[in-house]
C-alpha cells in the first residue's frame, strides 16, 4: 500500500502540490489525469524519492520513502519518467537488463536473465531484443523502457506518460499489457495519462488533479462526467457510454 499524508511541495516560492492525502492499495491500475501543471509528475517523483520530501509523509508497504535505503526502495517501487535518457549504443536486451541493477549491481544471474526474457516477451520486444536503441522508433523505444521498469521486479510501477510517442495500435497494446500485468502478476500500476479514454478503458480508479490538489477520485464512471471534466479541464465535453464505460468526445 502507498500512503501519502499531508504532502506539499514548492519549487522556490511556487506551490506545486498542496495537502495531498492519498491511499493506494495493492493491485490494479490507477490513472492520474489533469491539465498540464497539475502536479501529477511531481507527485510520482516524490513517491519514488526523485525529489526530497518537503512536508508530509509517504510510505510504501510501511517503508518511509525519505529514510529507506535507496537500494531497498528500488526493490519495492520502480518509476519511468518522461525524460529518461538512454545511451544510443545499447541494445534492447541490455536496456531491459538495467532493471535488474538493484538486485545484483550489474552482475546478472541465470534468474535475472529469465526475468529479462519474460519482460521482453511481455511487451512484445522479442524481434527487437538485439537491435540498438538508436535504430528504434519512438514507440519501440518507449516499450523497451516500460519493459526495463517491469524487469525491476517491484510490486509498484509508476509510469509518467508512457503512451508518449505511441501510435493508436501500440498505445492500446501497451495499456492491455499493463492491465494483464496488474491482473495476473498482482502489480500496482500508477500511471499518468493524458488520454482519458485509455484511463476509462483500462484503469480501476482515476485520480484527477488540478493546480496541485486532488479534485476528484473514484471509478471511471464517477469521474468522467461532463460536470467533473469541466471542473478539471475548464471546458465542456460530451461523454458517451459504450459497453458500460464512459468515453469522452473532447474533440467535438
Amino acid at each position: 500500500m502507498i500512503r501519502i499524508e499531508n504532502v506539499s511541495f514548492k519549487h522556490r516560492a511556487t506551490p506545486i502540490l498542496t495537502d495531498i492525502d492519498l491511499t493506494i492499495p495493492k493491485g490494479g491500475v490507477v490513472a492520474l489525469i489533469g491539465p498540464n501543471g497539475a502536479g501529477k509528475s511531481t507527485l510520482l517523483s516524490l513517491v519514488a524519492r526523485l525529489h526530497p520530501l518537503q512536508a508530509g509523509a509517504i510510505e510504501i508497504d510501511g517503508l518511509p520513502v525519505n529514510t529507506t535505503p535507496g537500494r531497498e526502495l528500488a526493490k519495492v517501487i520502480a518509476i519511468l519518467r518522461q525524460d529518461t535518457a538512454v545511451a544510443s549504443r545499447l541494445k534492447v536486451r541490455e536496456l531491459v537488463g538495467f532493471g535488474r541493477f538493484p538486485h545484483g549491481r550489474g552482475r546478472l544471474t541465470a534468474a535475472d536473465h529469465a526475468v529479462i526474457d519474460a519482460a521482453i516477451a511481455q511487451f512484445d520486444l522479442a524481434d527487437l531484443a538485439d537491435r540498438f536503441i538508436e535504430t528504434l522508433s519512438g514507440g519501440q523505444r518507449q516499450r523497451a523502457l516500460v519493459a526495463m521498469v517491469f524487469a525491476q521486479g517491484t510490486d509498484y510501477l509508476l509510469l509518467d506518460e508512457p503512451l508518449n510517442n505511441l501510435d493508436m495500435y501500440y498505445a492500446r497494446d501497451l495499456m492491455r499489457s499493463l492491465r494483464t500485468v496488474a491482473d495476473e502478476k498482482g502489480k500496482t500500476i500508477v500511471i499518468v495519462l493524458h488520454d482519458i479514454n485509455q484511463a476509462s478503458a483500462h484503469a480501476d480508479r482515476i485520480i484527477a488533479m488540478k493546480a496541485g490538489r486532488i479534485v476528484a477520485d473514484g471509478a471511471p464512471a464517477a469521474i468522467l462526467t461532463p460536470d467533473r471534466l469541466e471542473t478539471v479541464f475548464g471546458f465542456p465535453m460530451r461523454v458517451e457510454t459504450i459497453e458500460g464505460k464512459p468515453f469522452v468526445l473532447h474533440q467535438l
